[in-house]
């Protein structure tokens, strides 16, 4: 459940940094490949998913990276290509040769703008250029992506494969491009092909309402891609759905390849266009406005620098448990110590917050040892798994009172990530209260945290992305993965600033008086075995849901302590000051009743709402703050209730969690 994995496993992931560096304030990153020269810029050849692609940079590139995407012929009339990357525009291409713009060369486009933006913080919106065959590339794709497309510019564009290269028109078609192009898209007969109704013509709706601007140079002449059977209907139809274009036609010069081939007469304006409907951002936001360093993470320096080992610890739910932000802080670390052998603890799982990893701590990380630096994140599951204000302090103390009592010298940085709520709260002037919460415990222990909703938030506000088009969900897209790395970055950066001086000494950091004398400090979990005096409950070995619904690991296949039927019950002895159950909440999740040794008879409903499609990990502490002087007993019984959403009255128990 638990990754544990070494700087070997990782550094395959590693490609040589060389060559031209995309810069922000707190950001840099490298084009790989062969660097080249193209009409006095720089160019970088390269192998993307082993095609041939191309950046070509500008000598200082405009705020935010904005860039051209040629489709095919991409050395065909590039005079507005030079004029842009004069003034600080990129230029991309990527060979899919062959492929006429079917599914799978979309497919490949995709990988390559996420790649692009991702990687090297391209403009997360392109312009597309198309020459000819290449109006099937760009149509195609940005009518699957409106939202990233600043404009469209394109000459003499195949808008329908049945005019090129089928040739069922006016025009000359290509027997050899035909049969290519019907094993791209996958069609069996003629026929097929040409009742395909997916063509740069059709489906223009969306981009039309996007209002995405589209520009055609044309020959009135074309006799391989005639205009009256591509530009005209496409632009037609497409100002009927009330998207903005324009037709220029190219009537003087040579007119070559029977009209197909023709000069470019305004190449300003088309650069002009590209560059007015391109949107410049501001200048970024400073991450380091959102950083609070307090004590630093200094030690965890010193450890890796000179003695060359350490572990690293990543504590969360799914925003942790999933890849992006962690695996770019792993190959950081390895680049910025390349000597040093990393131990790095992927202990996220999804829908925990701060409460679950306050008692799963000991055997998710302190088990194997003690860590040189902790990132601990929970603000977005506290708040939406309902955690109460009293709660998330106890638990987040609980982490940090336990981490630093195993290693009083572990770095830790609290970061808090962002969803809808949060960024409501901030656009209403208000700190979101689980933040609060957080920072007061921070600010006790002098812990470094970084505010990503916050960030993001103003980010957002301040037109740098969109959050639907570009950050997505609260568990963000790969943009929105780079944008948690940059800044994490940013701030490992500054907190390592300087040189390490020989008397430099890892120091100890002394545990001030806690806020809540009731923190999870000392939380462990207990096996299910220990129960007594049970009636009515089967110990299932290798226990896994029959209703086929949603499971998660270390909560299928394993032991789990099953009650189903009223007053089954149980009894459980422990020494602590709070105890509770981890159960697995599914879609016949029942209400218990429990009570703490003599005490009142108290009532938990299990059924939660996600449980209906899945057999959620959940926590219940059931009682905090009790005596710690001596032993206590939790009784527990299935009353033969439910809620009303609730299937079924069980009662699944994985663990019984203490606080010792």
């Amino acid at each position: 459940m638990i990754k544990l994995f070494h700087t070997a496993a990782l550094g395959l992931l590693l490609f040589i940094l060389a060559g031209y560096t995309v810069e922000g304030k707190d950001s840099k990153k490298s084009f790989p490949g062969e660097k080249t020269e193209w009409k006095g810029f720089v160019r970088f050849n390269f192998d993307f998913e082993g095609r041939p692609a191309f950046v070509t940079l500008p000598d200082k590139s405009l705020p935010g990276n904005p860039w051209i995407w040629r489709a095919r012929f991409p050395e065909w009339h590039t005079e507005m290509d030079s004029l842009l990357i004069s003034e600080g525009f990129h230029v991309a291409y990527i060979n899919t040769n062959n492929m006429y713009g079917s599914p799978a060369a979309m497919e490949v486009w995709n990988h390559f703008f996420n790649y692009l933006t991702s990687e090297f913080e391209l403009l997360s919106k392109v312009a597309l250029e198309g020459v000819s065959r290449g109006g099937l590339f760009i149509y195609n794709w940005a009518k699957r992506n409106p939202e990233k497309v600043n404009c469209i510019y394109t000459e003499a564009p195949v808008c329908d494969l049945k005019s090129w290269p089928g040739g069922f028109g006016e025009g000359q078609g290509s027997d050899a491009d035909w049969e290519r192009l019907k094993d791209a898209y996958g069609f069996s007969s003629d026929e097929e092909a040409k009742r395909y109704t997916d063509n740069p013509v059709d489906n223009l709706d969306e981009l039309a309402l996007a209002k995405v601007p589209v520009l055609h140079m044309i020959g009135l002449n074309d006799q391989v891609v005639p205009p009256e059977e591509n530009t005209c209907i496409l632009v037609d139809r497409y100002i009927k759905l009330g998207g903005p274009a324009t037709v220029i036609p190219c009537t003087r010069g040579k007119q070559d390849l029977y009209g197909h081939h023709f000069p470019i007469e305004t190449p300003r304006l088309v650069a002009d266009l590209i560059k007015y409907y391109t949107r410049i951002p501001d200048e970024p936001l400073d991450p380091a406005d959102y950083h609070i360093h307090r004590d630093g993470i200094r030690n965890s320096l010193l450890k890796f620098q000179r003695e060359k080992n350490g572990r690293v610890a990543f504590l969360g739910g799914s925003i942790t448990y999933n890849g992006g932000w962690r695996d770019s802080i792993c190959n950081y670390l390895q680049i910025r110590f390349p000597d040093t052998d990393f131990e790095f603890i992927a202990a996220g799982i999804p829908s925990m917050g701060t409460t679950p990893a306050a008692f799963r701590l000991e055997r998710d990380i302190l088990s194997g040892g003690p860590v040189d630096l902790l990132f601990e994140e929970a603000a977005v599951n506290d708040e939406s798994n309902g955690r109460t204000s009293q709660e998330q302090i106890r638990a987040m103390e609980g982490i940090i009172r336990h981490v630093r009592a195993d290693n009083p010298a572990t770095d830790i940085v609290i970061m808090h990530f962002v969803d809808p709520q949060k960024i409501e709260a901030y656009r209403s002037g208000q700190t979101p209260e689980v933040i609060q919460n957080h920072e007061r415990v921070a600010a006790h222990y002098n812990i470094p945290t970084i505010n990503l909703a916050k960030e993001v938030t103003e980010r957002i506000d301040a037109g740098e992305f969109t959050w639907e088009n570009d950050f997505k969900n609260l568990h963000p897209s790969p943009f929105g993965q780079e944008v948690y790395f940059r800044s994490m970055k940013a701030f490992l950066e500054k907190s390592w600033v300087g040189t390490v001086a020989e008397d430099d000494k890892i120091e100890a950091r002394p545990q001030p008086a806690p806020i809540d004398d009731s923190n999870y400090g000392s939380g462990v979990l207990i096996d299910i075995k220990n129960a007594r005096k049970l009636k009515g409950w089967q110990l299932v070995e290798n226990w896994k849901p029959g209703d086929k619904k949603g499971t998660r690991a270390n909560y299928v296949n394993v032991p789990m302590l099953v009650g189903k039927d009223k007053d089954s019950s149980l009894k459980f002895t422990f020494s602590g000051n709070a105890v509770g159950i981890a159960v697995a909440a599914g879609p016949d999740a029942g209400i218990i009743e429990y009570r703490i040794d003599d005490g009142n008879w108290q009532k938990q409903d299990l059924f939660i709402r996600w449980s209906m499609h899945l057999h959620l990990p959940w926590y219940y502490t059931l009682a905090a703050s009790l005596p710690d002087n001596g032993q206590h007993t939790l009784h527990l019984r299935i009353t033969g209730e439910k809620n009303p959403q609730s299937k079924g009255t069980a009662c699944r128990i994985r663990y019984f969690f203490v606080n010792q």
